[in-house]
C-alpha cells in the first residue's frame, strides 16, 4: 500500500511537478488509497461468498447424508419388523396346527372310548344262515347227559363270531367238544364255541362283538357241521343260551 501511494505521488510529481500544489498531491494519494481499499473489499466479498457457498454445500451434503442414514435406518427397521411379523405368523400357525392335531387326537380317543363302551354291552349273533338242530337240556344218545347248549347248524367253514366283547381264555382241543374257544366277558360270563374247523384267535386276545373266533366244523363228537354254543355265568355250570341271548343281548335266534 505504501508503495502504491509512493508510485501515485511520484506520478503526480513527474507529470505536474511544476503545476501541482500540496492539496492536489494529497487528493491523488487519497484516490489511490480509495481504489486499493475498494479492491480489497471486493476481494473480501468474493471470498466471503465463496466461503458461504462452500458452507452451504457442506450443509447440504450433511443434510443429504443425514437423510440417507435415516432412510437406511428406516429400511432396516421395516425389514426387522417384517421378519418379526413373519416369525410371529409362523409361530401362530404352528400353535394352531398343534391345537388342531390335539383336538383331532382327543376326538379319536373319545370316539374309541365310546366305541369300547358300546362294544362292552353290544351283542351279535355268532353265525349266519343257521338253523337250530338241538336245544338246551335235550336228551339224546350223542351226549353223556342232557344237552348243555344250543346247536346252530350251518355250512362247513361258516364264520363264527364272538357274541360280545371279552378276552379269550381257551383255544384248544377239548375232547368231545372238538376245537373249542372260550371267551370271558366283562360280567364274568364265559361263552363256549365248539366243534370248530379252525381257530381265529389266541389265548389273551381281546375280541369284540362279531369278531371272528373260528369257523363252523364237525370236530369232536358230532354228526354234521354246526356250532355248539354254551353260556356259563362266572365260568360255572351252563345255562340255557336262548333266554340269555334274548334278555342279556336283545337277540332272538
Amino acid at each position: 500500500m505504501t508503495a502504491a501511494l509512493a508510485a501515485a505521488a511520484g506520478a503526480v510529481g513527474f507529470s505536474h511537478s511544476s503545476l501541482a500544489s500540496p492539496t492536489q498531491a494529497n487528493s491523488a494519494v487519497n484516490l489511490a488509497a480509495l481504489s486499493l481499499d475498494s479492491g480489497q473489499q471486493l476481494s473480501g466479498i468474493t471470498t466471503a461468498r465463496i466461503q458461504a457457498r462452500q458452507l452451504a454445500t457442506r450443509d447440504s451434503s450433511r443434510v443429504q447424508l443425514a437423510d440417507t442414514t435415516t432412510t437406511k435406518k428406516q429400511s432396516a427397521a421395516a425389514k426387522l419388523a417384517q421378519a418379526r411379523a413373519a416369525k410371529l405368523n409362523a409361530t401362530q400357525a404352528l400353535t394352531a396346527k398343534r391345537a388342531s392335531a390335539l383336538a383331532t387326537a382327543k376326538a379319536k380317543q373319545e370316539a374309541a372310548e365310546q366305541k369300547a363302551r358300546e362294544s362292552a354291552t353290544r351283542c351279535e349273533m355268532m353265525v349266519s344262515g343257521y338253523h337250530i338242530t338241538a336245544t338246551f337240556g335235550q336228551g339224546g344218545s350223542r351226549w353223556a347227559r342232557n344237552h348243555t347248549g344250543t346247536d346252530f347248524a350251518a355250512p362247513m367253514g361258516t364264520r363264527i363270531g364272538a357274541v360280545m366283547k371279552g378276552v379269550v381264555i381257551f383255544a384248544d382241543w377239548a375232547g368231545p367238544y372238538g376245537r373249542q374257544v372260550q371267551v370271558r366277558h366283562e360280567d364274568g360270563t364265559v361263552t363256549w364255541y365248539n366243534h370248530m374247523s379252525k381257530f381265529s384267535v389266541e389265548v389273551g386276545e381281546t375280541v369284540y362283538a362279531g369278531d371272528q373266533v373260528g369257523a363252523v366244523g364237525m370236530t369232536g363228537n358230532t354228526t354234521g357241521p354246526h356250532l355248539h354254543f354254551e353260556v356259563r355265568p362266572d365260568g360255572g355250570e351252563p345255562i340255557n343260551p336262548m333266554p340269555w341271548l334274548r334278555n342279556h343281548c336283545g337277540l332272538n335266534p
